[in-house]
């Protein structure tokens, strides 16, 4: 359970994101937040009742730039 104060967003919240890290992983492309949020680089998201939140990373324009 969070011990920050003010608490960290529980996560079923929708600003979950917002919540301390606790273990910071880059190499292995994940981190695991104050309320048992697994985040992954791709922003896809592990819930602590095994939910799996489909990444959500901005997607590009859908513009193909051409040479002229």
């Amino acid at each position: 359970m969070c011990q920050h104060q003010p608490p960290c967003p529980s996560a079923e919240s929708a600003d979950r994101e917002a919540a301390h890290l606790v273990a910071h992983h880059p190499e292995q492309g994940w981190s695991l937040l104050c309320n048992g949020v697994l985040l992954f680089e791709d922003t896809g998201e592990l819930l602590p009742d095994g939910q799996v939140i489909d990444p959500h990373r901005p997607m590009g324009t859908g513009q193909v730039v051409t040479a002229a």
